[in-house]
């Protein structure tokens, strides 16, 4: 099976939960546990791809994602 040769390549490889936390999208000190980012990933609060029973992310729209979505409001 051939792939067509307009097929666009991708720039950013999908990583695992531990390869999300180390990635450097959030401040140092600061990461979420692997507990919070699966269950952030359970309530689809945050952007994730599903390969057979793997889970892996984009951390380029995690990041996204966060900036705009998850902000909590000041009082």
């Amino acid at each position: 099976m051939e792939t067509p040769p307009n097929m666009p390549a991708r720039t950013n490889p999908l990583i695992d939960i531990t390869g999300l936390r180390a990635c450097g999208i959030f401040p140092p000190g600061r990461e979420p546990s692997i507990r919070t980012l699966r269950e952030w990933t359970r309530l689809r609060r945050i952007p994730h791809h599903r390969v057979g029973h793997f889970v892996y992310y984009d951390p380029t729209e995690v990041a996204v994602h966060i900036r705009t979505n998850l902000k909590v409001p000041a009082r």
